[in-house]
């Protein structure tokens, strides 16, 4: 059988991309819009994995996307890293000096920023999905609007690439993570935790130095805010590990340290 893997955006997108390097030709795609329905289709099974992006070397963390993985009790089972390569393209035969909106993901317009800052009298619109607007685009014939999407994306959907690789930053690097209602069963080398701590001088601290303590190398920290406590933030971390043993010692020391601890995964490192 299949695996059915869940991601956002439609064929021609970076999370259609990574589904398929990573998991292969031989999957069944469910589409959504929203990373909100991709974590529902997670959560109650329709899918059996989700792609969901995590962070952009340029753009930062996606936010909203850690309290997805953590209220809905997923589990980060991999990750994967692909260099984003964006591209301006439009329906055949139109310039730019015929456009009035260029339209594309949040995170796509942040990245091309000081591009699309050359062109002040375009107007920028925010969609939810990369390649859905390169497949409007085709479909209704527009012409006064141009998409940023994948090379693929414009290949599938018949449009002109008029500017390459238009990204702020040409080593522009997004981390996907690849989640599951399961702990990955695999030897692993990686690890996300979620903790909240007490105000007091040197809580934070103390959890560091556990994990210098155990050879832990701290690769990620996010703070996001306890929406029912003001002022008050949960840590998401992530860390690297050469022996099993020596992470169950330190998420025990951390256990007794913080207020809360989730384990949010165990997986493969693919940090180069």
């Amino acid at each position: 059988m299949m695996k059915k893997i869940g991601i956002q955006g439609i064929k021609g997108s970076y999370h259609d991309q990574v589904a398929k390097e990573y998991f292969g030709d031989s999957i069944e795609v469910n589409e959504f819009l929203s990373f909100d329905e991709l974590a529902d289709s997670v959560a109650c099974g329709d899918s059996d994995f989700g792609i969901m992006a995590i962070e952009n070397s340029i753009a930062g963390s996606i936010i909203p996307n850690y309290a997805l993985i953590d209220n809905l009790n997923l589990n980060i089972v991999g990750e994967y890293f692909i260099n984003i390569n964006h591209q301006l393209m439009v329906y055949p035969g139109v310039k730019i000096e015929d456009l009035k909106f260029v339209s594309s993901h949040p995170m796509a317009l942040l990245q091309c920023k000081k591009f699309l800052k050359r062109y002040p009298n375009i107007t920028l619109v925010e969609e939810k999905d990369t390649a859905d607007v390169a497949k409007i685009i085709f479909k209704n014939e527009i012409k006064n609007t141009a998409a940023i999407a994948s090379v693929e994306a414009a290949h599938i959907y018949g449009l002109d690439i008029i500017f390459s690789n238009i990204q702020t930053i040409k080593n522009n690097e997004t981390r996907f993570v690849i989640i599951s209602k399961d702990l990955s069963k695999n030897e692993n080398d990686k690890a996300s935790l979620k903790f909240s701590l007490s105000h007091e001088t040197g809580s934070l601290a103390s959890v560091l130095s556990i994990l210098k303590n155990y050879n832990l190398n701290l690769t990620k920290i996010q703070s996001l805010p306890i929406v029912e406590i003001p002022w008050k933030y949960s840590f998401f971390i992530d860390t690297t590990f050469s022996n099993i043993n020596d992470f169950n010692k330190a998420f025990e020391l951390i256990n007794d340290k913080a207020e809360s601890l989730k384990l949010l995964g165990i997986y493969k490192n693919q940090m180069k």
